[in-house]
């Protein structure tokens, strides 16, 4: 029976399609990309995510303006901490020095406007005419959550709250990315109604709709393979987390694939 397959073989394939996307030129200009934002403390971290708990990638005005991408009209900064530095002059010495902090604005990519960004995580195009989502929806019921059409002016294609037993999924994605979106929010609603680390929450309820979207006929590479990459930190990095976390992905990929038996059992006939 489908729920009983881990499918060890999706699994592996997974790490190689990351393998392969992290050596390529793509990745390095990703990187090179990267590169070019700051790296905030644990502190703006927790200040970021109190403000706009959906931002996704912050950078002051003028930073944003260099990449050609501009703040909308009337957007509300979110504010982090900036070490006020000077030199010190004193002894003849002219190493700088941090004398306190203040306050600064940023803004997160959702409130801008410009050109693309370089991206290794392409949505997916594409229909759902076996009607996969509707499939889903089913699964999301069985667990005790409803599933909600959100439009998030953003980069943003879903989220799970366990406090509400509600997911919600970008309205205006493509049927396949939909459906994409919900198998890994259901592995949410599975997996992490609590967790200390993010990054290994993403990887592994991407890894799971990776899993589940290959068995219902859509290649989610495309968008999984950065996606989990990115979350990790490189390649190396998301081939060992998804080793460490094999048992998490397989069980609950199968827990998602268990309403699709009886259709795959009519498909197979």
């Amino acid at each position: 029976m489908m729920a009983k397959n881990n499918h060890p073989e999706l699994v592996a394939q997974l790490t190689a399609g990351i393998s392969t996307l992290t050596s390529s030129e793509e990745w390095q200009r990703h990187l090179d990309f990267q590169s070019r934002f700051h790296h905030y403390s644990f502190g703006n971290v927790l200040l970021i995510a109190a403000q706009c708990h959906r931002a996704t990638r912050v950078a002051g005005f003028n930073a944003w303006r260099k990449l050609n991408r501009f703040v909308r009209k009337g957007e509300k900064a979110i504010w982090v901490l900036a070490p006020m530095v000077y030199k010190n002059a004193e002894d003849g010495e002219t190493d700088r020095v941090i004398r306190g902090f203040k306050f600064v604005p940023v803004f997160d990519i959702a409130q801008t406007d410009g050109e693309e960004l370089p991206s290794i995580c392409n949505r997916l195009d594409g229909d759902d005419p076996k009607g996969r989502y509707a499939q889903l929806l089913t699964v999301a019921r069985s667990i005790g959550f409803t599933v909600e059409d959100h439009e998030f002016n953003g980069n943003t294609n879903g989220d799970c709250c366990h406090a509400d037993h509600r997911i919600r999924v970008e309205t205006t994605n493509t049927p396949a990315q939909r459906v994409k979106t919900l198998a890994h929010e259901l592995a949410h609603a599975l997996l992490h109604e609590s967790y200390d680390n993010r990054a290994l929450a993403e990887l592994e309820a991407e890894s799971a709709a990776y899993v589940v979207c290959q068995v219902l006929g859509i290649d989610s590479g495309d968008y999984s393979f950065g996606y989990v990459a990115t979350w990790a930190g490189d390649g190396d990095q998301a081939i060992a987390g998804i080793k460490a976390s094999c048992e998490h992905i397989q069980k609950s990929a199968a827990a998602i694939l268990q309403a699709f038996e009886p259709a795959a059992a009519d498909e197979a006939a």
